[in-house]
């Protein structure tokens, strides 16, 4: 496969915000999303997506996007997938870094005989994921696979 090029803008705005787009997803100054420096740090701003927020967001979206394809050509049959996440900002040797990225995630199944499949295809795509395969973060997966019993009842 080729290399691929995605493309992103930041662009500075008042105090410690700015501005990120991508003229790939633009259309005529289309979704942008406001970032800014996190509450922990001096002048950072409660409320508005951070870099760290953005790096935790780029493991779990990948893990999500790698799995439903994975899923998909093991024609796993599922009915929902989520995955709350957790990065660990630190200071490590003196620099701050994100140090560990923790994936929690959940995918709900409605045959049990599939647990097995959909907790290896969970550990397949944790593997293949692009973004964590480019970080030297740890990445810390804990999965969870439940099965849908009948209608609106999970075991």
């Amino acid at each position: 496969m080729d290399a691929h090029y995605y493309h992103v803008d930041v662009n500075w705005q008042v105090d410690r915000k700015g501005s990120l787009c991508s003229p790939e997803l633009s259309k005529e100054n289309g979704p942008c999303i406001e970032v800014a420096t996190p509450p922990e740090f001096p002048k950072g701003m409660p409320g508005i997506w951070s870099p760290e927020h953005l790096f935790t967001a780029a493991v779990s979206s990948c893990l999500m996007t790698t799995f439903l394809a994975i899923a998909e050509n093991s024609k796993l049959n599922y009915g929902s997938f989520s995955c709350p996440a957790k990065g660990k900002l630190e200071q490590v040797d003196g620099k701050f870094m994100m140090s560990e990225v923790t994936l929690s995630p959940t995918v709900t199944i409605f045959d049990e005989k599939d647990e097995v499949k959909a907790l290896r295809i969970l550990e397949k795509s944790e593997a293949a994921c692009l973004i964590s395969n480019s970080v030297t973060s740890k990445i810390i997966m804990i999965p969870t696979v439940k099965t849908i019993m009948h209608e609106g009842v999970v075991a």
